[in-house]
């Protein structure tokens, strides 16, 4: 009863801090415990190794040779090269093994629509309800499985490997839902993408193979290392998604990493090339190709691939793409702001949370019903499908009008009795835009490279067709005739397109990995780059827009033409008002500290007059150092003295006559002890100064000095991964900067109380204020503690000298 009692009073008093600690204290007991049980499987198996040599049966030898390629595997097994070709082979089967199920999927669908031509009615009812069943299976699924599943990847990819911990996103359980949940959402035949969704996946596979490394010792139980193996399967998702392993692993860096370590470059280069090369073999050996080629084979002439009088053209296409690209992500951006802005529509369809997905579905299906308005946009086509007849090398159109052109195979499906090639490319542009946009809105696993990638080549090819159309006899060249090639359009627009709309110019070697040729090499490189120029300077890229949308702890990019953020200092945005503990605080400075504050870190300074920064101290340290001082063994310990001292105290002051009346002295004993006893004994524990001998402190946290520039701030914040850091002047902590205040600067929002906006040319007028001298004197308080010399004072710059700097 009284150890309930006591235990509740406890509670009572400390639950506020005790009980993250408690669940941090089982965790750690429980990894404990598994370490200490491999630690003695593995003693024991060496224990049995020095057994054997003095073993001289005749199995011994055997068993010693065994044992001996046993650790020579263990030992080898965590090496970099292997874990590599572990991880490339992985998500080559992953990737050969979704296609073939994505594949039966578009096939059942098209069986389905096929068998019943007779009857229009069950048609489209087939053709709508097959997606709508995939895709609210697909929403569902995800969201009781993971919600992290849903969605890119490539966002929290960022953010991850920027040094963030995003909770539950890389387990076993997301795995098994992005992987199902993807299959099903593209086997829908929803204009949704593969790319992103890869990349999450490859980092999930990265991340259980390091927790198996791990098993083995070793450096996979460095989370550095991990972070390293993540950048490296970042570029394995690209490389075996398009079998283009040159331009994912570029692709990954551009994408994920604001500063890029030059010794993660071989291992993403080898695990995306291994993972490009089985998953093409596969295809092979499943006989759906007769040899390793490019996953989208072009057979475009080489000797005069285009003319110097078509450049203009593929300039073109690079700025409408930048224009075409940030209207996407502005379109994404809107639809979701528009959900969630309208609070009724919101709260209904977080209740309903299949309606959304389904009736998206229901639209975008209805309106590419093949006998339907799909006819004008060849709805019957899927995206694999529709690129390969839009890079076609040969020229649909003459004049604008269909003639002289035998439609084969899918080709067919852009022809139509009553609208031209023109019209039939202009309505598959238009509403493949908007469908696209929308789809990868629904909260399953998908990806927007793929449908936008098909958007550029559909509008590069429109413009190829009307080259044609204009030139009709080709250019003359040499007194040779070449004719206008359009699909080499179709590539120039797919590239820029998706390079528009997500920011990358390494879209333009996936581009030539998956035609397989390098033909159009410069006119693909000037419409990416100008679709670059013109869509950064518009919006941010998709990935980014998501980020901000999702409100991820990542720090954005200085944008272009932002002048006046360089005159920004740091004295500008940091927070002045600071938590801290002193070196000579006491227990009850710290509880009050952890009661008021939820910072993961708090500076140590040497004390509140002098405020120089000796180090930092994480808050699991403080709440262990405030637990041991009045935790459960020491408030006991403490009353069983307290017990016996009365129990002697009671013996000699009486004496009683039986075992009765014994239990009534102990009952009383134990009633006032409990009593007062503990109360008082808290309030002089809490006045104790506090012992920082036991813990663990950071002795050098990182610091910036009050002067430096918000650019230098992001470029160290960036390479370095911070999450704050402390702001000092010759030692004195005066501030704190984090990514938030970091955030709020570049993205403009200063006027939030506490951070302040330096206004430009403020360099050029402070100099010789007040601030500076303060810096001096406090420098000769500094010296003067030390010594009796005097520090000679440094003459004050001038105006000139300061604008000269």
């Amino acid at each position: 009863m009284w150890k309930t009692f006591f235990f509740f009073l406890s509670l009572c008093m400390y639950g506020r801090y005790t009980q993250d600690l408690g669940v941090f204290a089982k965790e750690e007991a429980a990894r404990l415990r598994e370490e200490a049980a491999f630690r003695r499987l593995v003693t024991e198996r060496s224990r049995s190794f020095d057994l054997l040599e003095y073993d001289k049966s005749r199995c011994a030898k055997c068993r010693i040779c065994t044992l001996h390629c046993q650790k020579f595997l263990i030992s080898r097994v965590g090496e970099d090269w292997i874990f590599l070709i572990l991880l490339g082979l992985v998500m080559a089967l992953v990737s050969w093994v979704m296609d073939f199920c994505i594949a039966l999927c578009l096939q059942a669908q098209k069986w389905m629509y096929g068998g019943l031509d007779s009857n229009l009615v069950l048609q489209y009812l087939a053709w709508v309800t097959y997606p709508v069943v995939l895709i609210s299976f697909s929403a569902g699924f995800t969201h009781i499985v993971a919600p992290q599943a849903a969605g890119s990847g490539i966002p929290e990819m960022k953010t991850i490997l920027r040094g963030v911990v995003l909770k539950e996103y890389l387990t076993l359980k997301t795995f098994v839902a992005k992987v199902i949940g993807l299959t099903c959402a593209l086997g829908s035949g929803m204009p949704l993408g593969k790319e992103g969704p890869f990349v999450h996946i490859a980092s999930l596979c990265a991340a259980l193979l390091s927790k198996f490394m791990s098993l083995f010792g070793g450096i996979y139980e460095n989370e550095s290392r991990n972070i390293e193996m993540l950048a490296a399967a970042c570029a394995v998702g690209v490389g075996c998604c398009f079998a283009a392993p040159i331009g994912g692993v570029l692709f990954s860096i551009e994408v994920t990493s604001t500063f890029f370590a030059v010794r993660n470059y071989w291992r993403g280069f080898f695990a995306a090339t291994f993972s490009a090369f089985i998953f093409r073999v596969l295809a092979v050996w499943n006989r759906d190709e007769e040899t390793i080629t490019a996953l989208f084979k072009t057979r475009f002439r080489l000797d005069f691939p285009f003319d110097l009088q078509e450049l203009p053209a593929f300039a073109v296409i690079g700025i409408a793409s930048g224009f075409g690209g940030a209207l996407f992500v502005y379109l994404n951006r809107l639809i979701v702001q528009f959900i969630r802005k309208q609070k009724a529509i919101n709260k209904f369809l977080m209740k309903k949370r299949l309606l959304y997905p389904a009736l998206v579905t229901l639209l975008i299906s209805t309106l590419t019903f093949p006998p339907g308005f799909g006819q004008f946009m060849a709805g019957q086509l899927t995206q694999k499908e529709s690129l390969v007849t839009l890079l076609d090398n040969r020229t649909w159109a003459k004049q604008g009008i269909a003639e002289e052109f035998e439609y084969i195979g899918h080709a067919a499906a852009w022809k139509h009795p009553q609208a031209n090639v023109f019209v039939t490319l202009v309505v598959f542009i238009v509403m493949k835009f908007w469908m696209s946009a929308l789809a990868t809105t629904i909260p399953v696993p998908c990806g927007a490279f793929m449908p936008v990638f098909v958007i550029g080549a559909a509008f590069g090819r429109l413009v190829g067709e009307s080259m044609a159309a204009w030139f009709p006899e080709g250019i003359h060249s040499d007194g040779v005739v070449y004719s206008i090639v359009p699909g080499g359009y179709a590539v120039v627009g797919a590239a820029a397109l998706s390079g528009a709309v997500t920011h990358t110019v390494s879209t333009a070697v996936i581009v030539f990995e998956l035609t397989g040729q390098i033909s159009h090499i410069l006119p693909i490189m000037i419409a990416v780059i100008l679709a670059n120029a013109v869509a950064q300077s518009l919006q941010p890229s998709i990935y980014d827009s998501i980020i901000r949308i999702k409100k991820l702890p990542y720090l954005p990019e200085l944008g272009w033409g932002h002048h006046e953020k360089y005159n920004i200092r740091v004295e500008d945005i940091m927070v002045r008002d600071v938590r801290y503990i002193t070196l000579n605080c006491t227990y009850r400075d710290l509880h009050d500290v952890l009661l008021t504050e939820r910072l993961k870190t708090l500076a140590l300074v040497e004390s509140t007059e002098s405020m120089i920064l000796l180090g930092s101290i994480e808050r699991a340290q403080l709440q262990t150092l405030l637990s041991q001082q009045l935790g459960r063994p020491r408030r006991l310990e403490y009353l069983r003295q307290q017990a016996q001292n009365e129990r002697k105290h009671m013996s000699v002051a009486s004496t009683p006559s039986s075992e009765e009346g014994n239990h009534k002295v102990n009952q009383e004993v134990r009633f006032q002890v409990s009593g007062w006893a503990i109360a008082e004994w808290e309030e002089q524990q809490l006045d104790e100064q506090v012992n920082f001998n036991n813990c663990k402190i950071d002795p050098a946290p990182f610091q910036l000095v009050e002067r430096t520039s918000l650019h230098k701030t992001h470029t160290i914040f960036s390479l370095l991964g911070l999450d704050h850091a402390y702001v000092t002047s010759i030692g004195r902590l005066i501030g704190v900067v984090s990514l938030r205040e970091l955030r709020k600067a570049i993205e403009g929002s200063v006027t939030v109380k506490g951070v302040k906006v330096r206004p430009p040319l403020a360099s050029f007028r402070d100099s010789g204020t007040s601030s500076s001298d303060a810096e001096v004197t406090e420098l000769h308080k500094l010296w003067n503690r030390h010594t009796n010399l005097t520090l000679p004072r440094d003459p004050q710059p001038s105006d000139s000298d300061e604008k000269s700097q």
